[in-house]
């Protein structure tokens, strides 16, 4: 309703509109509460489910109201009750008056049912920071002694995940710090391998768990989860079975004023140890999907909206469809260096040369062995049908020797035939 007309509309039907008449009221005066499915006297009230009740935009929480009022049940059964599994990845699910939608905004996925994955190609020097202090209100240029005061992130545990192709090496994939000298580290060793680095006490060394031997640094596509509950690590790799470490007895196991993910390259690298500066040089090349740390999708604000708090992008980040399993989407070439210091330049321009190349050779080898071994097997079948072409004529000849004439086969069978009929008697009765 407006000051003009006023409207209804009841499931699919035709919207009925009445305009206000000249001499209406334009105002309502209502100081009252409002009352859903009865009056204050509670007689003949409503008898049913009522469900998605919105006033001037603003959707009513009703299950909550009906949790402290007798006779009301909440938990009223909605389309989400038959149909809230199908928004996937830790989207949520909100009913509508006439059905219902998936909301992603908390989940690193897109899409109407939270599925599509969200990609993005970093080069050399490409930073994604996620400031977890602006995201709580606190402005960019207060000084890190006060944003520490004013931060009180402090976690027990973390849920991260993250899918990512590369052949880059050594590379940090992803770091979380804090103001007080922690943080939490995913790196790509100069083998390949995957390390987690958790530093929770600022005078301990931190601790190191080498999760797998493999070489994950090959061009294809890898996923990782790392959940931690206290002192409790685990860490899993593809579809393989997730590994089990703890952090040393000594180590605090709260991660204290958390300041901000970094995705890439680190900047102002001076309190990283060594191994990590190392690893930080040309910081990540390659491809990162569906990241995700608690709540919260770093890699998905960035690409969405790069220059509004608390996201801050710096070199260039391009969206991707390369976290597609399968999918060569990689744009950049990804070098492999030693973990050592270097001071040359990265070459980039191609798309994983080195891992496509291998797999061309491998396929068209393997083509021409099987072009070859056909090959063999249509000679052998051939020579052996000849030879038995050879013998099936010599066998006719030899037949024909001996057998006989044409004519006299006819009369011994006519005679034969004269023979027959003679001792053959029919009786009808």
């Amino acid at each position: 309703r407006n000051i003009k007309e006023a409207s209804l509309q009841v499931d699919h039907l035709p919207r009925k509109v009445q305009e206000a008449p000249a001499d209406g009221h334009i105002h309502l005066q209502l100081n009252s509460q409002l009352f859903v499915g009865g009056t204050a006297s509670r007689q003949k009230g409503f008898l049913g489910c009522i469900r998605s009740l919105q006033l001037n935009g603003v959707t009513l929480d009703l299950e909550e109201r009906a949790k402290m009022t007798p006779g009301v049940k909440p938990g009223c059964p909605g389309h989400c009750s038959s149909y809230g599994n199908l928004c996937h990845n830790g989207g949520g699910c909100i009913e509508k008056y006439n059905g219902y939608s998936c909301d992603c905004s908390r989940s690193a996925y897109n899409g109407p049912f939270c599925k599509k994955e969200v990609s993005a190609l970093l080069e050399a020097g490409t930073t994604v920071i996620y400031n977890f202090h602006e995201s709580y209100g606190i402005p960019r240029n207060v000084s890190s002694h006060l944003s520490a005061i004013y931060s009180d992130l402090t976690l027990s545990g973390e849920k991260i995940a993250f899918s990512f192709r590369t052949t880059h090496i050594p590379s940090i994939l992803l770091y979380v710090n804090s103001y007080y000298q922690e943080y939490m580290a995913a790196v790509l060793c100069s083998n390949g391998s995957l390390q987690i680095r958790y530093k929770l006490d600022n005078d301990k060394e931190a601790n190191i768990f080498s999760v797998d031997g493999r070489r994950l640094a090959n061009g294809q596509l890898h996923s990782v989860k790392i959940d931690r509950e206290g002192r409790d690590v685990h860490v899993q790799i593809d579809q393989f079975q997730a590994l089990r470490f703890n952090l040393s007895s000594g180590t605090d196991a709260e991660f204290n004023g958390v300041k901000s993910l970094i995705l890439g390259k680190i900047t102002g690298s001076s309190g990283l140890d060594k191994e990590l500066r190392k690893a930080n040089m040309w910081g990540f090349i390659g491809c990162l999907s569906t990241v995700q740390f608690n709540g919260i999708a770093p890699l998905k604000a960035a690409l969405h909206r790069p220059s509004s708090a608390p996201i801050e992008v710096k070199g260039h980040l391009s969206k991707s469809r390369c976290g597609i399993s399968g999918s060569t989407g990689l744009r950049t070439a990804t070098t492999t260096h030693p973990l050592a210091d270097h001071t040359g330049t990265i070459e980039e321009g191609k798309l994983l040369t080195n891992a496509i190349r291998s797999d061309s050779a491998v396929i068209g080898g393997g083509i021409a062995v099987a072009i070859f071994v056909t090959l063999c097997i249509v000679a052998v079948m051939g020579r052996l049908l000849y030879k038995h072409k050879g013998t099936y004529h010599t066998n006719e000849m030899k037949r024909a020797e001996y057998t006989e004439p044409a004519d006299a086969t006819l009369t011994n069978n006519s005679i034969y035939q004269d023979s027959l009929s003679e001792d053959k008697k029919e009786y009808f009765i």
